[in-house]
């Protein structure tokens, strides 16, 4: 608790620092037309506070250059997400008439805690190209309508990449990877559930193949707890895989690994993947397969709080980001994301070279009958208390 006390503080002292920062960069530029801060609050890995500092900034203070945009990054995983929630809930309980945070970046998870206290304003159909938004992951988050209050800004898959040097045939499921790692012991890594998501996607499709039941978990429900209590062998399975595995320091790790060779296999986000191929950081041989049954994946979504202190500017903000010609250009050409938008809306302004990239190893048709959902909320947290719980 007092570690947490301590991170919300060091946020607040962030916002503070850079308001006044700010103010004083207006004063010694007088002739500067005035310009209005918008605090974006970003939760991901350290991409996201390149997209925040070196790409949205810049580019929306291009266009409107009455607005500057101050990035705070919270950190990867839902953990990033749940240091956003807490400062959003805070503010909530101080009954401030307006909130430092204008705009934040958060996960899945984030939207059923903040639906569930009301921190959200109701924005998205207010925009300009609130059309073009037609994924599914709109208008429900892990069971919870959300629905014209946060937009997708990306849609990031998980998939097994490899060093095609020592893995000649890559598993094709989960089945033939267990098999594969008694062979290979300790040329597997991962980051389990700490540190980032690409473990706990590995983990959550571990589940939905040892049971089956990836629909009703993650689509169709209800809740029962007599599922979560049969998960008990599941996890302990898994316990036993994990002896012959090397753990990671998170999404990141995996791959520096991947990258010096430590590890011939791990799971990993499709566009930090390719990131790190485009800036020379892995070898370009290596490769990527989704087993069976599939993998998670997720986006992130662009939320405004209720009492945002720049709702105008705010809204300028996730229009700009939800624009065609930005979702091309930016999400899915500079960060190989997948767009937030219908993909249809951006044909013949992406070059077919760099389509053939992002597809090669995890095709569309890979996609569509193997991109899995992450958990319904109540199943998401449950899957993680057992990992805890069983895995020792």
């Amino acid at each position: 608790m007092q570690t947490r006390k301590f991170v919300l503080l060091v946020l607040a002292l962030l916002l503070v620092g850079g308001l006044v920062f700010s103010g004083g960069q207006r004063g010694a530029a007088a002739e500067k037309p005035a310009q209005v801060k918008v605090v974006y609050m970003t939760a991901g890995d350290v991409n996201m506070l390149a997209l925040g500092q070196n790409v949205i900034g810049p580019q929306l203070a291009e266009m409107y250059p009455e607005i500057a945009v101050m990035t705070v990054h919270t950190g990867p995983g839902n953990a990033g997400s749940q240091l956003i929630y807490e400062k959003l809930e805070a503010e909530s309980q101080s009954n401030k008439e307006s909130w430092d945070v204008d705009v934040a970046m958060v996960h899945q998870i984030f939207m059923k805690w903040a639906m569930e206290k009301d921190l959200l304003m109701p924005y998205a159909k207010d925009l300009s190209n609130w059309k073009y938004v037609t994924s599914p992951f709109a208008k429900n988050s892990l069971g919870v309508n959300i629905e014209g209050y946060a937009v997708p800004m990306f849609h990031s898959q998980t998939a097994l990449a490899y060093n095609p040097d020592y893995v000649k045939d890559p598993p094709k499921s989960y089945e033939e990877l267990v098999a594969w790692v008694k062979k290979n012991p300790g040329k597997f890594g991962y980051n389990g559930i700490k540190g980032g998501m690409s473990g706990v996607s590995f983990t959550v499709g571990w589940v939905y193949w040892k049971t089956g039941k990836w629909d009703k978990y993650s689509v169709s429900g209800p809740f029962e707890q007599s599922e979560v209590d049969s998960w008990e062998q599941a996890f302990k399975d898994l316990g036993e895989f994990n002896k012959y595995v090397t753990f990671t320091a998170g999404n990141v790790g995996t791959l520096d690994s991947l990258n010096r060779g430590e590890i011939w296999m791990g799971p990993v986000w499709v566009d930090m993947f390719f990131t790190f191929m485009n800036e020379g950081k892995l070898d370009p041989k290596t490769r990527m397969t989704l087993p069976e049954p599939g993998m998670p994946g997720q986006p992130m979504y662009f939320v405004i709080p209720k009492k945002a202190a720049h709702p105008a500017e705010a809204k300028k903000f996730v229009d700009f980001v939800s624009s065609p010609e930005f979702q091309a250009k930016e999400i899915v050409m500079r960060f190989n994301w997948y767009p937030g938008i219908d993909g249809s809306n951006l044909k013949g302004a992406i070059p077919q070279d760099i389509f053939d990239k992002i597809y090669g190893d995890v095709t569309p048709d890979d996609l569509a009958k193997k991109g899995r959902a992450f958990p319904l909320a109540d199943y998401f947290s449950a899957m993680l208390e057992s990992y805890e719980k069983w895995i020792k």
